[in-house]
C-alpha cells in the first residue's frame, strides 16, 4: 500500500474514532431531581427538600455511580411538587429527572435512560372496607387518589379512569383514611413508608395490577452522545 493510501486510511480511522467517541459541549451538565419516593430517593428524615449528598435512596446511588462511570457532571435536588419537577424537565434544556414510570403516554416527549429500578402498582383501600376487586375497570365504581403526573395517574386515566389527583402522597393517604376517597393507587413498596410516618395500619391491598419501570427522563434536548455514555454505564452496573 502506498504511502497516500495509508494516509488516507489512517485519517478515516480517526474520523471514525472521532465519531465514536464524540465530544459533549464544554462544562456539560445536566440538572437532576427528584423527589420524595422511598426507597428510590428520600431526603434525610423523610423532609421534601435535599440536595447532593443528602438525597438517598437505592435509585439515587444508581444515578450516582451511572454519572460518575459516564464522566458526566450534575446537580441533585430533591424537591416537591413532582408535578412542577416533571413539567420543568419537560419545558427546560439540561434537565433530568428520576424516578419516572415510561408510560405511552410520556414516552415520547424525553429522552430515556434505564430501567433503574421497578414497582408494584396497588389500589389501597382503608381496613374495614368492603372492596374487593379482580380487576382494574372493576374500580371505575369507586373514588380513587393518585399522585398529579406520576406514571399511575396516566395509567388510569388511559385505562378510563378519572383519578383524582393530589400533589403529594402523604395527600393522598389523609385523603384515604378520612374517607374523601374510596381507593389510593400508588406504588408498592413506596406506600408502606408514607403509611408508617403517619401511623396508618391495616391498609388493605384491593389490586396489584401493573409491575412498572423506573427510568431517568431526561430533556429532549439532551445530548444523544450524553444518553448512550449514561446507558452504557447503567448497562455495567
Amino acid at each position: 500500500m502506498g504511502a497516500s493510501h495509508k494516509a488516507v486510511l489512517l485519517l478515516c480511522l480517526a474520523l471514525v474514532a472521532g465519531i465514536a467517541q464524540a465530544e459533549l459541549p464544554k462544562n456539560f451538565q445536566i440538572i437532576l431531581q427528584t423527589d420524595n419516593f422511598p426507597p428510590f430517593n428520600m431526603g434525610p428524615n423523610n423532609k421534601h427538600f435535599a440536595r447532593d449528598a443528602e438525597v438517598q435512596g437505592i435509585g439515587t446511588d444508581t444515578v450516582r455511580e451511572i454519572f460518575k462511570r459516564a464522566g458526566i457532571a450534575y446537580s441533585l435536588t430533591l424537591r416537591s411538587p413532582w408535578d412542577r419537577i416533571y413539567s420543568q424537565t419537560l419545558d427546560d434544556a439540561g434537565y433530568g429527572l428520576f424516578s419516572v414510570a415510561r408510560t405511552q403516554q410520556n414516552q415520547a416527549h424525553f429522552k430515556w435512560v434505564g430501567p433503574l429500578a421497578r414497582y408494584e402498582s396497588v389500589l389501597l383501600a382503608t381496613p374495614n372496607t368492603g372492596i374487593s376487586l379482580t380487576a382494574l375497570g372493576q374500580a371505575k365504581a369507586y373514588s380513587i387518589g393518585a399522585q398529579k403526573s406520576s406514571g399511575i395517574s396516566q395509567l388510569l386515566s388511559s385505562q378510563g379512569l378519572q383519578p383524582i389527583d393530589s400533589l403529594s402522597e402523604e395527600e393522598n393517604l389523609r385523603k384515604l383514611l378520612s374517607g374523601r376517597i374510596d381507593l389510593w393507587a400508588t406504588a408498592d413498596p413506596v406506600w408502606r413508608y408514607h403509611a408508617k410516618q403517619q401511623g396508618a395500619e391495616g391498609l388493605k391491598t384491593v389490586l396489584s395490577f401493573q409491575p412498572t419501570d423506573l427510568y431517568l427522563a431526561l430533556h429532549k434536548d439532551t445530548p444523544d452522545e450524553a444518553v448512550s455514555r449514561l446507558q452504557a454505564a447503567l448497562n455495567k452496573v
